[in-house]
């Protein structure tokens, strides 16, 4: 089973979140999750407001 915390870390190794990792990560946090996890996407979102992560989807609006 995929870990919120897995796909964070894989984001966040690459700089990049695709289209299928947000799927994936919207998928996720519809299910019981642990702090770790939580912890992990408030990572996430704290480094895309950084501009530390690209995403994807924004990408395709330009």
């Amino acid at each position: 089973m995929v870990l919120i915390r897995d796909v964070v870390k894989e984001v966040l190794t690459t700089g990049y979140l695709t289209l299928a990792d947000e799927n994936q990560l919207r998928k996720l946090l519809r299910t019981k999750y642990d702090k770790e996890d939580f912890n992990a996407f408030m990572s996430l979102q704290e480094a895309a407001m950084n501009g530390l992560v690209k995403q994807e989807a924004r990408l395709r609006l330009k």
